[in-house]
């Protein structure tokens, strides 16, 4: 099988189609909220729920990628909980230097980002966490992501499907505003993450009037509308179904839960 290449224009591999492609993985893996690790020592299965309202809080990504025989790796860092990243202290970083410091191939810039849902959720297996810091922010690595052709092909213009398994279920409380893509099949995906990476001053304000903004696929639509009862996307024990929007803005399909 054909090893990855960051300069394989053939396969239209680009470090922004990467940093989309694995943002889309890790954002919607749930794992900054919820603080799972790959770095474990004798794991111990927990049922773990974010009490605190997570609304608004604000999280960056580091994404470190090492080039394997057949995909692309990232190891993920965030700043969840452990800062809301300050605006000065990651506009300082320096990827290249970071990159070189870890003995990475690239090192990925995934944010700011922002939290929509109220809790979560999940199934985890871990003991310990490893603390790494970049510039002066300090971040927890989460997860190793593997990074396919597919996932970079769909991160180009967005709005496309993809599975992933993160045991995990996000809540919605009562009166809260929730925004929604619908597709051509009339399938509802409920925004679970905005993101300042396109439109750097994007806040939660827009988001009610974000569909201007959103280059949808035809026979889709976007908008929003305040839940009466909690909604929760319950994917403890099936994969969950994601996918990113032209800005980045991350949604998971809408299950019963």
């Amino acid at each position: 099988m054909r090893s990855f290449n960051l300069t394989d224009n053939s396969m239209g591999v680009t470090l922004r189609a990467v940093t989309a492609g694995v943002a889309l993985l890790a954002s919607s893996i749930g794992i900054s909220a919820c603080g799972s690790s790959s770095d474990t020592t004798a794991p111990t299965t927990t049922v773990v729920k974010s009490t605190e309202n997570l609304v608004g809080k604000r999280y960056c990504e580091i994404l470190l990628v090492s080039k394997g025989a057949t995909s692309l790796q990232a190891s993920v860092y965030t700043t969840f909980p452990l800062s809301d990243c300050p605006a000065a202290a990651w506009k300082a970083l320096d990827t290249k230097a970071i990159a070189t410091e870890q003995h990475a191939v690239a090192a990925l810039a995934n944010g700011p980002r922002y939290w929509l849902m109220n809790s979560i959720e999940k199934v985890r297996k871990t003991t310990k966490t490893s603390t790494v810091t970049f510039g002066s922010l300090e971040m927890n690595k989460e997860a190793t992501v593997d990074i396919t052709p597919a996932d970079i092909a769909g991160s180009r213009s967005g709005f496309v499907p993809h599975s992933v398994n993160r045991t995990a279920a996000f809540v919605y409380n009562p009166g809260r505003t929730i925004y929604e893509l619908t597709d051509d099949q009339g399938q509802h995906y409920v925004m679970q993450s905005w993101s300042q990476q396109i439109i750097p001053d994007l806040g939660q304000a827009d988001l009610v009037d974000l569909a201007p903004r959103l280059t949808l696929p035809a026979g889709w639509s976007y908008g929003s509308r305040v839940l009466s009862t909690t909604l929760v996307v319950q994917t403890e024990d099936h994969p969950a179904t994601v996918l990113q929007d032209n800005l980045m803005n991350s949604y998971s399909m809408e299950t019963a839960g």
